[in-house]
């Protein structure tokens, strides 16, 4: 896959939020003066640290929710995608406010250089779960803030070791999230299915989802059509069109949109594949059953 600086979600229209990109890692500050939902998704193609300074977010990926709430946390893997759901507070009237590290492998390879963790290898995999924030490292992720708004001003080195100290602090007092680091670059054996139902609108390759699923390419095609009988790739290019039937009917998106939602990268390819399973172009398929 392609990877980008950050998600273009963040970064674009209309939002253009401020962003920092200090080699292999990227930051992101998210901030409302609104109290309204701000509701969403994007595709991670690196691992998000994510902190809420105010508000709330209410994350989903697949079957799992994380609400994260002022000064709490949580850590994300790559490739997955998520939907989010962002307020502020109405009794207070606070503004939702957030900042978003978004790491990559080599900096993660470096951190456990970096903290002289010769072992690395685990056993049980870890549990993803929101953590609050306390002092002093509140106020250290607060203090990044004013780079925001100065990036030419930055000791991009410094500022690097900051984020490192910052992994060491949180992992130190938190072996859960010790294990959550080490584990984001690792592969375990993970069922099928699940796999498939969580990543078949992700724009991946299969060789993307075999290793999600822990398993080389062939033994992940070996094992998945033992489960569905069909190759992998024409199973989920089914499963994306009847997404996308579904769409069709229950929203009023435009039919590119809906196009790329369920994971085509390209809208011709998307059309042929709709008409050549379906009998008819997506947008007379709208138009009858409206």
């Amino acid at each position: 896959m392609k990877a980008t600086i950050v998600p273009e979600e963040l970064i674009g229209a209309p939002y253009y939020r401020n962003f920092l990109s200090i080699d292999s890692v990227n930051l992101v500050e998210s901030c409302s003066h609104s109290i309204d939902d701000q509701k969403g998704g994007m595709f991670l193609k690196d691992h998000m640290l994510l902190f809420v300074l105010q508000g709330k977010n209410l994350i989903t990926h697949g079957r799992k929710t994380y609400l994260v709430k002022k000064n709490e946390m949580v850590i994300l893997k790559k490739n997955i995608s998520i939907t989010y759901d962002k307020t502020g507070s109405a009794e207070t009237g606070e503004m939702y406010d957030s900042i978003m590290f978004f790491l990559k492998d080599e900096f993660i390879s470096d951190f456990i250089k970096m903290a002289g963790i010769t072992n690395s290898k685990t056993e049980k995999l870890a549990d993803v779960n929101v953590k609050p924030v306390e002092e002093p490292l509140l106020s250290f992720i607060t203090s990044i803030k004013g780079h925001f708004n100065a990036p030419d001003k930055i000791d991009k080195r410094l500022l690097r070791m900051k984020i490192m100290e910052l992994l060491f602090d949180l992992t130190h007092v938190d072996h859960n999230l010790l294990l959550q680091l080490l584990q984001l670059k690792k592969q375990f054996v993970t069922d099928i299915s699940t796999v498939v139902e969580e990543n078949f609108m992700n724009p991946l390759k299969l060789e993307d989802l075999a290793h999600l699923s822990g398993r080389s390419l062939a033994s992940f095609k070996r094992d998945f059509n033992t489960i569905y009988k069909v190759p992998p790739a024409q199973f989920i290019k089914e499963k994306r069109l009847t997404k996308a039937k579904d769409l069709l009917t229950a929203t009023d998106w435009p039919v590119n949109e809906i196009g790329y939602a369920v994971g085509f990268e390209s809208i011709s390819h998307f059309s042929r594949a709709f008409k050549t399973l379906y009998g008819i172009s997506p947008t007379v398929f709208r138009n009858e059953n409206l």
